[in-house]
């Protein structure tokens, strides 16, 4: 296809407008915050609107964008409605993170508006990796993606836990990046292509046109992206990044890593591996099974012996991972559909337990709470957020009928009619042993007495309506489900035509 620069620029409209105004935001930003006639003022909360304004310009954007289906820039990027659809809940899942460290960044005088901008453009890269149609472009989108996301982590400069994870969030980063670019070359080697399309057209193929050794090298340069991304969304045993860095970045870092990169990596392990490396099935779902297999069970395990929030809801991530991992394997459409599903409600948890997290400190020295004792007695001091809370963990645990319950069901539907009756127990194992670790934190909220969480500060109007919103959501799902399943049926069965 030739480079036809009206569609083509009509079509990555949002990306192109964030990219125009973070210069416009760079250059305000830098001269209001060092002028010595407005008394150097602090612009954390003017810039984190101004994104915000930003990110929902971007979204209206996407959302009305009438280049669906346009493949641009010569081959490179893709738009169409699965790729709307993911930006949608990049760019929606984004404003909400931000919105709900504006109080944290005041506590914690996070006083560098650079840590918007670096969001911002991270959220760039993420919707670039989305829409990638090229391993080029895929490999240049994550790595502007990863960048920022290093940065970020190592925000609190006088924090050597927060120096800490930033710099093992790099060293690891950087090493999946070599293994994902080295898979790349291999694959570029033995086919002559970076493009999705074309390559997709070799893999159809690879066994009846291609020699023995050659399509071993093709495979292990599949199993190298594979594991690549696999360090991405932090799945066992390329996990060991994530406890460290959840614990020692600031809160509101911490939050943005949980929820917004995932969905861009998955997205992209869906297109490659349900599309392009579809013809290489056996080999990269043995992977995926195993590295879902050790997810559940690690995320698990290590969950249970977790004394800090932080870490024990970075192994619960793992853990969660593994579940999504689990529809991945499957190979099938359904399996897609039940993977989505679970990455919708699993957001809406984490923002739910965030918005709690990031509110919650004591009165008078305004100190922020960081072990699971310190959450003692909450019901005691407010019961409107130890009830809120109550029900975002037992939707984690899948409890019916929160909609918690339905992803997993899902999941493990689509495990079982592709006879993966092993991985569906695993599962079903894992999630019963998890409920202990979030009953705990009920029990503890509830019947244990403690003067520690007394007089807590008043939670902020906006943490408290995506709080409201987001547990409303979760118990009342199952009434009017039809929405969200056709919403993700329709972008699904686009990208698997």
């Amino acid at each position: 296809m030739e480079f036809n620069f009206n569609i083509d620029w009509i079509a990555a409209i949002p990306e192109i407008f964030i990219l125009v105004m973070i210069n416009f935001f760079i250059v305000y930003a830098v001269i209001y915050s060092t002028s010595p006639n407005l008394g150097y003022p602090i612009l954390i909360r003017n810039v984190t609107w101004l994104g915000v304004q930003i990110l929902v310009f971007a979204l209206l954007l996407n959302v009305s964008n009438p280049m669906t289906g346009v493949i641009a820039f010569n081959n490179l990027l893709i738009f169409d409605n699965f790729s709307i659809l993911v930006k949608t809940v990049i760019l929606v899942s984004t404003i909400i993170t931000l919105v709900l460290a504006l109080d944290y960044s005041k506590y914690e005088n996070l006083n560098c508006f650079e840590y918007v901008i670096l969001m911002i453009l991270a959220v760039t890269g993420m919707m670039l990796v989305v829409s990638s149609y090229d391993l080029i472009a895929m490999y240049l989108a994550i790595e502007l993606q990863s960048f920022c996301m290093y940065i970020i982590a190592s925000l609190k400069r006088e924090s050597e836990f927060s120096t800490e994870a930033g710099l093992k969030y790099f060293i690891l980063g950087a090493f999946s990046s070599g293994l994902l670019l080295f898979g790349c070359s291999l694959l570029y080697g033995f086919t002559g292509t970076t493009n999705y399309q074309q390559l997709f057209q070799v893999f159809s193929t690879i066994d009846k046109t291609v020699d023995i050794e050659v399509s071993n090298a093709i495979i292990l340069g599949v199993l190298f992206i594979l594991v690549g991304m696999l360090f991405k969304l932090s799945a066992a045993p390329f996990h060991l990044w994530a406890p460290d860095v959840y614990e020692g970045a600031p809160t509101s870092v911490t939050a943005f890593f949980a929820i917004v990169p995932k969905i861009a990596i998955l997205s992209l392990v869906v297109r490659l591996f349900s599309y392009v490396f579809y013809g290489l099935l056996l080999p990269w779902q043995e992977v995926l099974i195993l590295c879902s297999l050790l997810s559940m069970i690690v995320g698990t395990l290590g969950a249970l012996w977790q004394k800090k929030i932080k870490r024990l809801l970075a192994y619960s991530g793992i853990g969660h991972i593994g579940y999504m991992l689990i529809g991945i394997s499957t190979g099938s459409i359904e399996g897609i559909y039940a993977t989505f599903f679970y990455v919708i409600i699993y957001i809406v948890m984490t923002v739910a337990t965030f918005s709690i997290l990031l509110s919650i400190r004591r009165q008078g020295n305004l100190s922020k709470l960081k072990y699971l004792n310190d959450l003692s007695g909450l019901f005691v001091s407010n019961p409107q957020l130890a009830l809120a809370f109550s029900i975002i963990m037992f939707s984690m645990c899948g409890v019916p009928p929160l909609a918690g319950f339905f992803s997993k069901m899902f999941i493990f539907i689509s495990a079982i009619n592709m006879e993966m009756y092993f991985l569906a127990i695993i599962g079903v194992m894992t999630s019963v042993i998890a409920s202990f670790y979030y009953i705990r934190i009920i029990k503890l909220m509830f019947f244990d007495s403690t003067t520690k969480i007394n007089n807590l500060s008043p939670i902020s109007k906006e943490n408290s309506l995506f709080l409201s919103v987001c547990c409303l959501f979760l118990m009342t799902f199952f009434v009017w489900p039809t929405p969200l399943a056709l919403t993700l049926h329709n972008s699904i069965m686009y990208l698997c035509v």
